[in-house]
């Protein structure tokens, strides 16, 4: 009598589109709750008020002598002629772990390496370190966790103590004492170029994208290399200055230069290792849909590999090479764990 109505399915087939692929969304990368760097605030303060209270001016020299012993008494400061840092005197200073290669490479006190970061020669001393400590160490653990930071942090200091043990054998100096946080802050800046360096190409779609973002809205930009170019190496003059101006720092008399460098130089080339960061679209495997075909891009680019294996490979070179030039050579009895025995 007419003709046969169209199957259920077909009539839904052709008043519904076919479904969209699934959508998904990479999660945005967390920032960490920033907890080491003000611990290691809280005790280099707490190190330095103890380093007053075992100085004890009052009890070696005329209380008169003294700065500030009226109101301080026992945490008073050193004469200036002695410090004029506002801070504590030598002897206690060496007492509390200060590095002198003497100590370090004749009675083998290797804990000297670490303990001198958390020692200050003074009140002026402390603060210039303990501000950079928190307008670097923090930008620096939000972004990457405590773990990375509190390595970077460590080694750099090392390394900083390694060049200055060095430095005063190279010079024959004797009876010298360093103290300070600075290698390890240098080690900050130094991590902080490299970081730069080795995610330069992150940083630079993640302008594009910006760019291309506000012209979609008719804001008038030029979305070219030149420009991206021209935002990253200001933020790399920038950096660069500040590393320039710390380190022309150093050159001022009583100032251990030769930490800051080595600092700095371990924290450069670990900031090639442990501050790596997936290259712009990485999308890791989790967070794909069930049966959505994505193209994935691997999580680094060549060059971070590269800089890894290089900056790996000097960092161990640099310290096994140190840690030789100070002990091998020394006799056999200073080493009483490498003596032989009879079988």
């Amino acid at each position: 009598m007419g003709r046969k109505p169209p199957h259920l399915s077909d009539i839904e087939a052709a008043r519904y589109p076919p479904p969209p692929p699934p959508t998904f969304h990479a999660p945005q990368p967390r920032l960490w709750f920033p907890w080491l760097v003000p611990l290691i605030f809280l005790a280099n303060i707490a190190m330095f008020v103890y380093t007053m209270y075992l100085n004890d001016c009052p009890a070696y020299l005329n209380q008169d002598a003294c700065l500030f012993s009226q109101y301080l008494g026992r945490f008073s400061f050193q004469p200036f002629r002695e410090n004029p840092l506002l801070g504590p005197a030598i002897r206690t200073l060496r007492v509390q772990g200060a590095l002198e290669k003497d100590l370090v490479v004749d009675q083998n006190e290797v804990w000297r390496f670490f303990s001198c970061m958390f020692l200050h020669a003074g009140v002026v001393h402390l603060l210039a370190n303990m501000f950079s400590l928190l307008f670097i160490g923090v930008r620096l653990e939000k972004e990457f966790g405590f773990l990375k930071i509190g390595v970077l942090y460590i080694l750099s200091g090392f390394g900083g103590s390694l060049m200055s043990i060095l430095d005063l054998q190279q010079s024959g100096t004797s009876h010298t004492v360093s103290v300070g946080a600075s290698g390890a802050l240098f080690g900050l800046l130094g991590a902080m170029l490299s970081e730069l360096l080795t995610n330069w190409s992150i940083y630079a779609n993640k302008v594009l994208c910006n760019m291309q973002y506000w012209k979609t809205w008719n804001v008038s930009l030029r979305t070219n290399f030149n420009a991206t170019c021209l935002l990253q190496c200001a933020a790399l003059t920038s950096l660069l200055i500040i590393i320039g101006l710390n380190l022309a720092v150093g050159f001022l008399p009583h100032v251990d230069n030769s930490a800051h460098i080595g600092g700095f130089l371990a924290g450069f080339f670990l900031g090639f290792i442990l501050l790596m960061r997936p290259q712009y679209g990485y999308v890791n495997r989790k967070y794909i849909p069930p049966g959505y075909d994505i193209k994935r891009k691997s999580k680094y680019k060549f060059y971070q590999y590269f800089f890894l294996v290089v900056s790996l490979i000097i960092l161990l070179v640099g310290f096994a090479y140190g840690l030789a030039t100070l002990y091998i050579g020394k006799p056999q009895e200073k080493f009483s764990f490498l003596q032989s025995y009879p079988r």
